[in-house]
């Protein structure tokens, strides 16, 4: 069974109207916090009638002041449409990154602009982290749902779009497993096309050789 609305399952997830409330995540037991958002519907037309080769596409860590230049670097070499809407998508995503690096104490962010439209991580898990901030900008949100004895959850929930969610992963310290699980929803086939901003906090960027490194 697949839910569009959000409840709270289990009491491990919450669901909260201000960005305030994202910091709820370090609640004991709290598993993933929701931040429901209606997206500017000028904004949704923009971007979900955007080309698929127009939307930003990045991996980089760097410091949270510097997402916003960054993101206007990326846009311009990616050929995103110069507007007022091109300036709400960076603005979000920049206020996005300052709320959860706050959320983390973390100096560093990983960031990830990524267009989907296959069936990427459709497998229930958890994912390696201290946390990771997901907010699917286009196309179907991220879906989760509670385990038992390791299965697929029954009741699935899936995140609006435009509204972010922090998870908790793997590495959160000090907390027992919820039994949370989630996914990218399966979209293969479909023409779907999804736009996800992803970030995790970094402790030491010089360890990640990997992904672009901005001071």
């Amino acid at each position: 069974m697949i839910l569009d609305k959000i409840p709270e399952l289990d009491g491990c997830t919450t669901s909260v109207s201000a960005p305030e409330g994202l910091s709820t995540i370090r609640r004991p037991a709290c598993g993933a916090t929701v931040w429901q958002r209606d997206p500017l519907p000028r904004f949704q037309r923009w971007i979900d009638t955007l080309p698929p080769e127009h939307l930003p596409k990045a991996r980089m860590i760097l410091r949270p002041e510097a997402v916003c230049d960054a993101l206007i670097n990326i846009v311009r070499q990616c050929g995103t449409p110069d507007c007022s809407e091109r300036n709400l998508l960076i603005e979000d995503a920049s206020a996005l990154a300052s709320i959860f690096a706050n959320i983390m104490d973390s100096a560093y962010l990983r960031l990830r602009f990524d267009v989907i439209n296959t069936n990427a991580c459709r497998k229930f898990h958890v994912d390696a982290v201290t946390a990771r901030l997901v907010c699917t900008y286009r196309g179907t949100g991220t879906q989760y749902g509670i385990s038992e004895n390791g299965d697929d959850p029954e009741r699935i929930v899936t995140v609006p779009t435009g509204s972010p969610i922090i998870l908790r992963g793997t590495r959160w310290p000090e907390t027992p497993l919820s039994g949370l699980l989630h996914r990218s929803p399966p979209i293969a086939g479909t023409g779907e096309t999804r736009l996800l901003l992803v970030l995790d906090p970094i402790e030491d960027p010089e360890l990640e050789a990997e992904t672009a490194y901005i001071h």
